[in-house]
């Protein structure tokens, strides 16, 4: 069997709340790893969301949901990324048991910020139970029979201090970079013997990468299969053991893990946003929720600034200063 995996990011331009970057890992049979996943689970799965009940929808996240200005409701990212862990085992029922299954060392750090302390909802929030348990269990019989298997979905959370003190020391892209390489190095370790492809979203216009690998993944050998304006990718190999690392514009269009990857960082960055919104809306009455992103997010510091003071807040574990 060989292994496909997908990487993507969400909130890496807001000025509050986490960046989470994301990863989702894939066993298919061997000679299957440069199929298309749409087409190999097309009976269980869709590009497109619907309103009725039927197909998950696995698409890039910014197309599933639209925002405090959009629809903004969590409902197909929800369904999307629960009934893929349902396709494994039941699904998790509170944000503290979702970060358990994919992002485990986010909750000791969320504990630092008041306003992620306790890091706990129900879910899901707005899909049905039902519905996400009767979704995964078809999902996991069309994947049976195509011999493909989820194995993880695993999350980087990086909270807004982190961010500032990475950002800090480096500067955001390579920053980012490194975040990924976390998941990289993670993919490359579990893969053991059987052929590894990643692909990943282009980092905003970045086009060579091969002197980051080099120093993540110290001792191995890299390849460049190719460098152009689409996509930059690397065959790195150590002894028997080789992968792929793919980067390309558009790869959550491209390659359903990817678009998986990107849907577990929406989701996840959301539900914390909604802590963040329900923590300062308790300080500051009639305060508007925030999506954290530059003109509103600079708003929302604005309007929660006397509250921060009277808390005796230290601005670089709210605020991006990077």
């Amino acid at each position: 069997m060989a292994l496909v995996a997908g990487i993507d990011e969400a909130g890496f331009g807001p000025l509050l709340g986490p960046l989470v970057v994301s990863g989702s890992l894939f066993e298919v049979p061997d000679g299957a790893e440069g199929e298309s996943l749409w087409r190999l689970l097309a009976a269980a799965v869709s590009k497109r969301a619907s309103k009725r009940h039927g197909r998950i929808a696995i698409a890039d996240s910014k197309k599933l949901y639209a925002g405090l200005r959009g629809n903004g409701r969590l409902d197909h990212l929800e369904r999307g990324v629960l009934a893929m862990l349902a396709s494994r085992e039941l699904p998790p029922a509170s944000l503290r048991a979702l970060l358990e299954a994919i992002s485990p060392g986010a909750i000791e750090t969320a504990g630092g910020y008041p306003w992620y302390h306790g890091v706990d909802l129900s879910l899901p929030r707005g899909a049905e139970t039902a519905d996400i348990v009767l979704a995964g269990m078809g999902l996991r019989k069309v994947m049976d029979s195509r011999g493909v298997k989820l194995l993880e979905i695993r999350c980087e959370t990086v909270f807004e201090g982190e961010f500032n003190r990475l950002a800090g020391a480096a500067n955001k892209s390579l920053m980012l970079f490194d975040v990924t390489c976390r998941l990289l190095m993670r993919l490359w370790r579990a893969a053991g013997s059987r052929r590894l492809i990643v692909h990943a979203d282009r980092q905003g216009g970045r086009q060579h990468y091969l002197g980051g690998l080099q120093r993540a993944f110290e001792g191995c050998s890299f390849k460049i299969i190719e460098e152009d304006n689409n996509t930059s990718a690397y065959r790195i190999t150590s002894g028997t053991k080789e992968a792929e690392f793919h980067f390309t514009v558009g790869g959550e269009e491209a390659h359903l893990p990817v678009a998986l990857a990107s849907m577990a960082s929406k989701y996840l960055r959301e539900l914390f946003m909604e802590l963040l919104n329900g923590f300062w809306a308790g300080w500051v009455p009639g305060l508007a929720p925030t999506a954290g992103y530059y003109t509103d997010g600079r708003r929302f510091h604005r309007d929660i600034a006397p509250a921060v003071k009277q808390l005796g807040i230290d601005e670089r574990m709210l605020y991006r200063i990077c």
